[in-house]
């Protein structure tokens, strides 16, 4: 279990209550009074903490190493009715971008999302969750093919970025994720967009557009990183957490500003916490969501998706 700064309060209890154990079963010493203390004291110190999380220590969850990626979701949700396909007939397969076809219950989707990396190896395979333009392609060709065969579409955001190359300018950067977010505003079938992690710049919009956007709770969205708009701002990356504050980047500030439809609760800790009982959250409020919009007609859907889009940012004095 790997622990940030400022959750090791919690690490510093964990440690003691698991010495205390220990000496209770070595020993003829009752510690079952002292472990009671210890665990109360933990559950106390893990409220404080988590209920009064700053913007820069959600980004900080929002990376932990230990929460689960788009590909974990997945295959949680769909088991074995997962079919990956690759590919976007033009370049070549972009392993930063992940989908296929899979089934929740009875019903099929067509899931795309960004896909990190487990460790140093995988994270250079998957261009640590930046796509190249061919993904952004990828993900547009299989939300096309989801169209065609009347099937909803599941995007999964998980992206430090676009991948900044400058061989992924030559071949397009900026008009493949313009070409997904025009594609994805009038497409005929639902879309339901989930933050899982990290949902930054264009490189999230590019999979972003959705009739219904979720985030999970310890999550952000914004037009750029913490770090990159304290080294513009102020020439250093020592301001990130005034940037995290001032870009109103959690998942409560996108819902204030009506950014996204609803905010998804996680287990207390983060999503990696309990796995399991993300996972079915996760499953059961795409199966809700879709449930509302299978009601509609396909022009019904792209109104309401058009006008939802074209409402944001309008501010009356």
């Amino acid at each position: 279990m790997e622990y940030l700064d400022f959750e090791l309060p919690i690490k510093e209890l964990e440690e003691q209550l698991d010495k205390c154990k220990i000496i209770g079963e070595e020993s003829n010493v009752d510690v079952t009074e002292t472990c009671q203390q210890i665990e109360k004291k933990l559950a106390e110190t893990k409220k404080d903490i988590y209920k009064n999380l700053t913007p820069w220590q959600r980004v900080q969850l929002s990376r932990h190493p230990n929460r689960p990626y788009t590909m974990d979701y997945i295959t949680a949700i769909c088991g074995d009715t997962f079919l990956e396909l690759h590919g976007d007939r033009t370049v070549k397969d972009d392993k930063a971008m992940v989908g296929g076809l899979g089934k929740i219950g009875d019903q099929s989707y067509m899931f795309v999302g960004q896909q990190k990396g487990y460790n140093t190896k995988t994270r250079q395979y998957r261009n640590f969750g930046m796509a190249n333009p061919e993904g952004y392609r990828k993900a547009l060709r299989l939300m096309k093919s989801a169209e065609k065969f009347n099937i909803p579409v599941v995007c999964f955001i998980d992206t430090p970025g676009a991948y900044p190359g400058i061989e992924a300018e030559e071949r397009g950067q900026g008009e493949a994720i313009a070409r997904n977010i025009l594609e994805m505003s009038r497409l005929k079938v639902p879309i339901i967009c989930v933050i899982i992690g990290e949902g930054a710049s264009g490189g999230a919009l590019g999979i972003g557009v959705g009739d219904k956007v979720l985030m999970l709770e310890n999550t952000w969205y914004s037009v750029i990183s913490p770090e990159s708009c304290s080294s513009i701002l102020w020439r250093s990356w020592e301001y990130k957490e005034q940037a995290a504050e001032a870009l109103k980047l959690t998942a409560s500030d996108m819902k204030k500003l009506k950014l996204i439809d609803e905010i998804v609760r996680e287990p207390l800790g983060g999503a990696h916490i309990d796995r399991e009982k993300t996972f079915t959250t996760v499953k059961n409020k795409i199966s809700a969501h879709f449930e509302e919009l299978k009601k509609l007609s396909p022009k019904e859907l792209v109104k309401t998706r058009m006008d939802k889009y074209s409402d944001m940012g309008v501010y009356n004095g």
